[in-house]
Protein backbone atom coordinates (compact mmCIF):
# COMPACT_ATOMS: atom_id res chain seq x y z
CA UNK A 1 0.00 0.00 0.00
CA UNK A 2 1.85 3.00 -1.28
CA UNK A 3 0.65 6.24 0.34
CA UNK A 4 1.48 9.14 -1.46
CA UNK A 5 2.02 12.11 1.03
CA UNK A 6 2.51 15.39 -1.40
CA UNK A 7 2.43 19.16 -0.60
CA UNK A 8 2.09 22.24 -3.02
CA UNK A 9 3.26 25.36 -1.24
CA UNK A 10 4.73 28.98 -2.50
CA UNK A 11 7.37 30.83 -1.11
CA UNK A 12 5.45 33.15 0.85
CA UNK A 13 3.87 30.21 2.94
CA UNK A 14 7.82 28.83 4.27
CA UNK A 15 8.64 32.56 5.15
CA UNK A 16 5.60 33.08 6.81
CA UNK A 17 5.64 29.67 8.77
CA UNK A 18 9.00 30.27 9.61
CA UNK A 19 8.13 33.79 11.57
CA UNK A 20 5.28 32.05 13.12
CA UNK A 21 7.16 28.99 14.99
CA UNK A 22 10.16 31.12 15.90
CA UNK A 23 7.10 33.15 17.65
CA UNK A 24 5.68 29.75 18.90
CA UNK A 25 8.94 29.05 20.16
CA UNK A 26 9.56 31.94 21.63
CA UNK A 27 5.90 32.52 23.26
CA UNK A 28 6.87 28.89 24.98
CA UNK A 29 10.17 30.37 26.49
CA UNK A 30 8.61 33.47 27.93
CA UNK A 31 5.52 31.46 29.16
CA UNK A 32 8.03 29.43 31.57
CA UNK A 33 7.38 26.61 29.43
CA UNK A 34 11.07 26.12 28.70
CA UNK A 35 11.23 22.43 28.92
CA UNK A 36 8.25 22.28 26.02
CA UNK A 37 10.43 24.81 24.05
CA UNK A 38 13.14 22.00 24.36
CA UNK A 39 11.65 18.82 23.44
CA UNK A 40 10.01 20.77 20.45
CA UNK A 41 13.28 22.09 19.16
CA UNK A 42 14.29 18.49 19.69
CA UNK A 43 11.68 16.99 17.70
CA UNK A 44 12.07 19.04 15.02
CA UNK A 45 15.70 18.18 14.46
CA UNK A 46 14.50 14.14 14.77
CA UNK A 47 12.15 15.09 11.95
CA UNK A 48 14.97 16.62 9.99
CA UNK A 49 17.13 13.87 10.70
CA UNK A 50 14.45 10.85 9.54
CA UNK A 51 13.26 13.01 6.86
CA UNK A 52 16.33 14.17 5.30
CA UNK A 53 18.54 11.25 6.41
CA UNK A 54 16.20 8.21 6.07
CA UNK A 55 13.38 9.14 3.46
CA UNK A 56 15.53 11.24 1.25
CA UNK A 57 18.87 9.98 1.19
CA UNK A 58 18.33 6.65 2.25
CA UNK A 59 15.09 5.04 0.55
CA UNK A 60 15.38 7.60 -2.04
CA UNK A 61 11.20 8.08 -1.44
CA UNK A 62 11.51 12.09 -1.41
CA UNK A 63 11.24 14.63 -4.48
CA UNK A 64 10.64 18.24 -4.98
CA UNK A 65 10.65 20.76 -7.74
CA UNK A 66 8.12 23.37 -9.13
CA UNK A 67 5.05 23.41 -10.90
CA UNK A 68 4.31 26.40 -13.31
CA UNK A 69 0.27 27.47 -13.69
CA UNK A 70 0.30 25.40 -16.77
CA UNK A 71 0.64 22.31 -14.83
CA UNK A 72 4.61 21.99 -15.91
CA UNK A 73 6.60 20.28 -13.55
CA UNK A 74 10.42 20.99 -13.09
CA UNK A 75 12.57 18.64 -10.97
CA UNK A 76 14.75 20.31 -7.54
CA UNK A 77 18.14 19.75 -7.47
CA UNK A 78 19.66 18.62 -3.75
CA UNK A 79 20.25 22.02 -2.62
CA UNK A 80 16.09 22.55 -2.68
CA UNK A 81 15.41 19.24 -1.20
CA UNK A 82 17.63 20.61 1.69
CA UNK A 83 16.32 23.55 2.14
CA UNK A 84 12.76 22.95 2.23
CA UNK A 85 13.49 19.46 4.02
CA UNK A 86 14.85 21.30 7.30
CA UNK A 87 11.72 23.96 7.04
CA UNK A 88 9.33 21.21 6.75
CA UNK A 89 10.73 19.25 9.72
CA UNK A 90 11.48 22.06 12.29
CA UNK A 91 7.92 23.37 11.24
CA UNK A 92 6.09 20.26 11.39
CA UNK A 93 8.33 18.77 14.26
CA UNK A 94 8.26 21.69 16.77
CA UNK A 95 4.55 22.43 16.44
CA UNK A 96 3.58 19.07 16.98
CA UNK A 97 6.25 18.25 19.72
CA UNK A 98 4.95 20.95 21.67
CA UNK A 99 1.69 20.35 21.15
CA UNK A 100 2.50 16.43 22.13
CA UNK A 101 4.18 17.40 25.50
CA UNK A 102 2.02 20.38 26.43
CA UNK A 103 -1.02 17.24 25.92
CA UNK A 104 1.05 14.71 27.85
CA UNK A 105 1.64 17.57 30.41
CA UNK A 106 -1.74 18.41 31.06
CA UNK A 107 -1.27 22.00 30.71
CA UNK A 108 -3.55 23.90 32.21
CA UNK A 109 -3.49 26.15 29.01
CA UNK A 110 -3.95 23.46 26.71
CA UNK A 111 -6.84 25.14 24.84
CA UNK A 112 -5.47 28.16 23.95
CA UNK A 113 -2.39 26.93 22.53
CA UNK A 114 -4.23 23.98 20.32
CA UNK A 115 -6.30 26.95 18.79
CA UNK A 116 -3.43 28.79 18.23
CA UNK A 117 -1.44 25.79 16.24
CA UNK A 118 -4.88 25.23 14.19
CA UNK A 119 -5.55 28.66 13.44
CA UNK A 120 -2.64 29.05 12.33
CA UNK A 121 -2.33 26.01 9.81
CA UNK A 122 -5.67 26.85 8.46
CA UNK A 123 -4.83 30.54 7.86
CA UNK A 124 -1.04 30.42 6.51
CA UNK A 125 -2.47 28.04 3.50
CA UNK A 126 -4.95 31.10 2.44
CA UNK A 127 -2.28 33.85 2.79
CA UNK A 128 -0.25 31.68 0.63
CA UNK A 129 -2.62 31.92 -2.15
CA UNK A 130 -2.94 35.66 -1.73
CA UNK A 131 0.81 36.42 -1.78
CA UNK A 132 2.00 33.26 -4.43
CA UNK A 133 2.97 33.73 -7.54
CA UNK A 134 1.94 31.23 -10.55
CA UNK A 135 4.51 29.03 -9.53
CA UNK A 136 4.20 26.41 -6.96
CA UNK A 137 6.98 24.05 -4.41
CA UNK A 138 5.84 20.67 -4.91
CA UNK A 139 7.11 17.96 -2.57
CA UNK A 140 5.96 14.47 -2.25
CA UNK A 141 7.31 11.27 -0.67
CA UNK A 142 5.75 7.71 -1.36
CA UNK A 143 5.69 5.44 1.27
CA UNK A 144 5.86 1.94 -0.06
CA UNK A 145 9.35 1.58 0.93
CA UNK A 146 9.36 1.84 4.78
CA UNK A 147 4.75 2.11 5.53
CA UNK A 148 5.65 -1.64 6.61
CA UNK A 149 8.08 -0.40 9.35
CA UNK A 150 5.87 1.92 10.48
CA UNK A 151 2.95 -0.22 10.82
CA UNK A 152 4.86 -2.80 12.69
CA UNK A 153 6.35 -0.22 15.42
CA UNK A 154 3.04 0.72 15.50
CA UNK A 155 1.71 -2.36 16.95
CA UNK A 156 4.86 -3.44 18.77
CA UNK A 157 4.42 0.18 20.31
CA UNK A 158 1.25 -0.66 22.06
CA UNK A 159 1.63 -4.41 22.33
CA UNK A 160 4.21 -3.59 25.01
CA UNK A 161 1.60 -0.78 26.62
CA UNK A 162 -1.19 -3.35 26.87
CA UNK A 163 1.40 -6.11 27.93
CA UNK A 164 2.67 -3.87 30.98
CA UNK A 165 -1.27 -2.76 31.85
CA UNK A 166 -2.33 -6.39 32.08
CA UNK A 167 0.93 -7.67 34.42
CA UNK A 168 0.60 -3.94 36.29
CA UNK A 169 -1.71 -4.70 39.34
CA UNK A 170 -1.01 -1.35 40.72
CA UNK A 171 -3.89 0.68 38.64
CA UNK A 172 -2.49 4.12 39.57
CA UNK A 173 0.84 3.05 37.63
CA UNK A 174 -1.12 1.80 34.51
CA UNK A 175 -0.78 3.81 31.35
CA UNK A 176 -3.70 5.45 29.77
CA UNK A 177 -3.46 3.87 26.60
CA UNK A 178 -6.67 5.14 25.00
CA UNK A 179 -5.75 8.84 26.15
CA UNK A 180 -2.42 7.88 24.44
CA UNK A 181 -3.98 7.11 21.13
CA UNK A 182 -6.44 9.91 21.37
CA UNK A 183 -3.64 12.39 21.60
CA UNK A 184 -1.37 10.54 18.76
CA UNK A 185 -4.50 10.32 15.95
CA UNK A 186 -5.93 13.78 17.00
CA UNK A 187 -2.11 15.71 16.82
CA UNK A 188 -1.81 14.19 13.29
CA UNK A 189 -5.34 14.95 12.05
CA UNK A 190 -5.59 18.18 13.08
CA UNK A 191 -2.35 18.42 11.06
CA UNK A 192 -3.36 16.31 7.83
CA UNK A 193 -6.82 18.41 7.86
CA UNK A 194 -5.86 21.66 8.32
CA UNK A 195 -3.24 20.61 5.05
CA UNK A 196 -6.34 19.12 3.17
CA UNK A 197 -8.40 22.23 3.72
CA UNK A 198 -5.75 24.46 2.50
CA UNK A 199 -5.26 23.25 -0.40
CA UNK A 200 -1.63 21.79 0.61
CA UNK A 201 -1.61 18.50 1.17
CA UNK A 202 -2.75 15.71 -1.69
CA UNK A 203 -3.45 18.50 -4.36
CA UNK A 204 -4.75 17.52 -7.79
CA UNK A 205 -5.24 13.50 -6.43
CA UNK A 206 -8.78 12.31 -6.77
CA UNK A 207 -11.08 12.77 -3.39
CA UNK A 208 -10.74 8.80 -2.33
CA UNK A 209 -7.12 9.05 -2.43
CA UNK A 210 -6.66 12.38 -0.15
CA UNK A 211 -9.35 10.48 2.53
CA UNK A 212 -7.06 7.51 2.01
CA UNK A 213 -3.51 9.76 2.81
CA UNK A 214 -5.45 11.60 5.78
CA UNK A 215 -6.38 8.24 7.09
CA UNK A 216 -3.89 6.11 7.05
CA UNK A 217 -1.27 9.39 8.33
CA UNK A 218 -4.00 10.19 11.03
CA UNK A 219 -3.70 6.79 12.22
CA UNK A 220 -0.23 5.64 11.59
CA UNK A 221 2.25 8.51 11.40
CA UNK A 222 2.54 10.18 15.14
CA UNK A 223 0.87 7.64 17.19
CA UNK A 224 2.93 5.09 16.56
CA UNK A 225 5.95 7.34 18.64
CA UNK A 226 3.46 7.93 21.37
CA UNK A 227 3.88 5.43 23.82
CA UNK A 228 7.88 6.12 23.68
CA UNK A 229 7.29 9.79 23.78
CA UNK A 230 5.18 9.41 26.94
CA UNK A 231 8.16 7.26 28.86
CA UNK A 232 10.44 9.95 27.73
CA UNK A 233 8.26 12.64 29.26
CA UNK A 234 7.74 10.88 32.65
CA UNK A 235 11.88 10.35 32.73
CA UNK A 236 12.75 13.92 31.98
CA UNK A 237 9.71 15.47 34.25
CA UNK A 238 10.79 12.84 37.18
CA UNK A 239 14.15 15.28 37.31
CA UNK A 240 13.23 18.25 36.20
CA UNK A 241 10.24 20.87 35.65
CA UNK A 242 9.13 22.93 33.38
CA UNK A 243 11.48 26.14 33.89
CA UNK A 244 14.11 23.53 33.76
CA UNK A 245 14.61 23.19 37.77
CA UNK A 246 15.58 20.17 39.04
CA UNK A 247 12.60 18.80 41.29
CA UNK A 248 12.19 16.46 43.77
CA UNK A 249 13.81 12.56 42.74
CA UNK A 250 10.85 10.62 41.68
CA UNK A 251 10.65 6.87 40.41
CA UNK A 252 9.47 6.33 36.70
CA UNK A 253 6.91 4.63 37.84
CA UNK A 254 6.32 7.04 40.79
CA UNK A 255 6.12 9.90 37.95
CA UNK A 256 2.94 7.77 35.98
CA UNK A 257 0.95 7.93 38.99
CA UNK A 258 1.86 11.22 39.83
CA UNK A 259 1.13 12.39 36.08
CA UNK A 260 -2.60 10.01 36.14
CA UNK A 261 -3.81 11.72 38.72
CA UNK A 262 -3.31 15.30 37.23
CA UNK A 263 -5.89 17.06 35.36
CA UNK A 264 -5.91 19.75 32.82
CA UNK A 265 -6.77 22.17 34.97
CA UNK A 266 -4.84 25.31 35.62
CA UNK A 267 -3.26 25.56 38.90
CA UNK A 268 -4.22 28.50 41.42
CA UNK A 269 -2.69 31.48 40.61
CA UNK A 270 -0.23 31.64 43.74
CA UNK A 271 1.12 28.81 42.24
CA UNK A 272 1.86 30.17 38.74
CA UNK A 273 3.81 32.63 40.38
CA UNK A 274 6.28 30.48 41.78
CA UNK A 275 6.97 28.18 38.83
Amino acid sequence: MDIIAQRTFGLPYIILDSVFVVAFVLLLFFTKRRLTALWAIAGGLLYFIVDYGIFHLLTGSRHIGTVAADGAFTAGGESMMFWVLLWMSLSYGITNFAWIWLCLKKDGRIAEWTILILVWWLVCPVLDDALSGDTQIRIWRETGEYHWFMAVFLAVSYFAVIVYNLLQKDKTRRMRILWLFVIGVAVQFGWEFSLLLGGVRSGGMEFGEQLRVLAVNSLMETNLGLPAMYCIYLLVTSRVDETLARREKISFLGRLAENNAETYREPPAAENETK
